[in-house]
């Protein structure tokens, strides 16, 4: 009776496709969370007459500024601009935007950009995340009419007009027609022919030694007469393919570990499907990582490993390592995390996109097919870094009518993968929104688990310009765990700053060991006292794994049939193809 009372007509199921129709048209963004995060801004700064009045002033000095600048340009054409554009902003760089008018249009802009994000933030009590939420879109609704986007407005674009007698637009349009025939045909994007799994990339010598429903276990091929008795386990994310760690042989870190005298593995994770909607964190630690471990130990026995985890492989990695811990589980001999947070409380823009509303609408989108597709979660990665992701390469191959030169690691972005309802729900859940690893109450088969229980060392790193895992968001493992720390901060994003083989100009990172009895320093503080060092951190880090491995010996042959362990195939094996 009390049922029927609540939900008369026993109606059920219409909130999952309904959402899912929506999200056709705000990918997997949530409106409802766009519009509460705008409701409390708007009441909030309504009902703030000193914001109004400090927002005011500022618009007055900044305009007034503006304009003395439009006067000192017509008298001297170098003078000092009124505002700088962000660090991060290259949209007006070239000299051509320094001339009249230009150089008022770009400085219109960043002033009235400089305003609007003065209006949007340090509003009295508006909800942090509601301020990010609102900051962030409204910089993306300002961004589209910036003057660099429109040809008439940007000088660059003139330029190029008057060289080429408008061959740039017809360009642009046949780049245009071309991607939008691509995209239709759910193909990838011109230039990533010249980037072939197993051909062109991920082309190391190797076998698949194992395989169950998840993964794929790849071991490579020695290139030396003698190796470390202890292997690598490579973790990597599988919201994108393995092979960002074995790409071309130039920059791949699987053939510089086998060329060292590494026995290297690595998992390969299958892309799921609709039927693959129940597949959880439990099913990644135990038919992943464990599975994974286990088959080493059939080829390699009674040897303990170097594990390695990369972004939430990384995350993977630990969660496991803990529950091997508490299981006394003592197979692992040192952790290795590559951009990869435990800590979810300051895990940067990514959060703009984690509240209660926003994950139950994603889990209504993700109900559908029974996962998340990897356009939508890219879509995503894009709004994060637009300027240069989006409206950048809309400049250049529309109205510039030029294509910017693909490489291995852009064709590899460009393979995306799926993520299963369950394992997205409780990965976003569990340790975004909710923190469980370290808050202690992060269960894996029915066990609590703690990170203070891994005790092998750790060699952690970060990159200065990763959106997706903050440097300081990483740094915070030497608050959650007890062991001997080497924490590394290079150079670079979240991508090209692991890709960072030696020999690559421009290369640089810092690099502090950490005993467990050390006392703790701030982020901050670490920067200031870490050394800085020119080139890969590569080598350093390969000199780590060296000394914490034993003599060296022969090389293990590919799988073991004695024990089980036969070779399914040659390497990439064929997850790696999964579309």
């Amino acid at each position: 009776m009390k049922n029927s009372i609540h939900n008369p007509f026993n109606i059920t199921g219409l909130d999952q496709p309904i959402h899912a129709w929506v999200s056709q048209f705000t990918g997997w963004l949530s409106p409802s969370a766009f519009l509460l995060s705008y409701s409390d801004w708007l009441l909030h700064l309504g009902n703030s007459v000193e914001k109004w009045l400090d927002v005011s002033q500022n618009a007055t000095q900044h305009y007034t500024e503006f304009m003395l600048y439009v006067l000192r340009s017509f008298q001297h054409h170098d003078c000092e601009p009124c505002i700088e554009a962000r660090p991060t902003d290259k949209r007006f760089q070239s000299d051509l935007w320094k001339r009249i008018p230009f150089n008022f249009y770009a400085q219109l802009f960043l002033v009235n950009e400089k305003i609007w994000n003065e209006v949007t933030t340090n509003v009295r009590g508006l909800s942090k995340h509601h301020e990010n939420l609102v900051n962030f879109s409204t910089r993306q609704i300002l961004d589209i009419f910036s003057p660099s986007n429109f040809a008439w407005l940007n000088p660059d674009v003139l330029d190029a007009t008057i060289k080429n007698s408008g061959m740039n637009f017809i360009n642009g349009f046949n780049n245009w027609i071309e991607d939008i025939t691509l995209y239709i045909n759910k193909q990838p994007p011109v230039g990533t022919e010249k980037f072939l799994v197993g051909k062109d990339v991920a082309i190391t010598p190797g076998k698949i030694i194992f395989r169950n429903h998840l993964i794929e276990l790849i071991q490579y091929t020695s290139s030396t007469q003698k190796v470390y008795a202890e292997p690598i386990l490579i973790v990597p994310a599988w919201i994108m393919k393995y092979y960002i760690l074995d790409l071309s042989p130039t920059n791949s870190m699987v053939k510089y570990l086998v060329d060292q005298g590494h026995t290297v593995f690595m998992i390969s994770w299958r892309n799921p499907t609709s039927e693959d909607r129940d597949l959880g964190m439990e099913d990644y630690v135990n038919s992943g990582i464990l599975s994974a471990i286990d088959s080493i130990n059939q080829i390699i026995p009674k040897q303990k490993m170097h594990a390695v985890g990369y972004c939430i492989g990384g995350t993977l990695l630990m969660i496991t390592a803990a529950y091997m811990a508490k299981k006394k589980d003592d197979r692992l001999k040192s952790i290795t995390l590559f951009a990869a947070q435990i800590d979810f409380k300051d895990a940067g823009e990514l959060l703009l996109f984690i509240d209660e509303s926003q994950l139950t609408y994603l889990e209504d989108i993700m109900w559908e097919k029974g996962y998340l597709d990897g356009l939508q979660m890219a879509g995503a990665f894009s709004m994060l870094n637009s300027i240069d992701l989006i409206w950048s390469r809309i400049i250049l191959d529309y109205l510039l009518g030029e294509r910017r030169p693909i490489n291995d690691l852009m064709a590899w972005d460009y393979d995306t993968t799926r993520m299963p309802y369950k394992m997205h729900s409780e990965y976003l859940r569990n340790l975004f929104l909710n923190n469980a690893l370290v808050e202690g109450h992060y269960k894996i088969n029915n066990i609590t688990l703690s990170l203070l229980d891994i005790d092998v060392p750790m060699f952690v790193v970060s990159t200065l310009r990763d959106h997706v895992a903050p440097w300081k968001s990483v740094y915070k493992v030497h608050t959650f765990t007890a062991t001997d720390i080497t924490y590394v901060l290079t150079n670079g994003g979240h991508n090209s700053g692991v890709v960072n083989e030696p020999g690559h100009s421009g290369r640089s990172f810092q690099l502090l060991k950490h005993k467990k009895e050390d006392k703790y320093h701030s982020p901050e503080h670490w920067q200031d006292i870490a050394p800085q060092i020119e080139g890969s951190w590569w080598p350093m880090w390969e000199k780590w794994l060296a000394n914490f491995s034993g003599e060296k010996i022969s090389p293990p042959e590919l799988g073991n049939p004695t024990n089980g362990i036969k070779i399914i195939c040659d390497a990439p094996g064929t997850y790696v193809f999964q579309k």
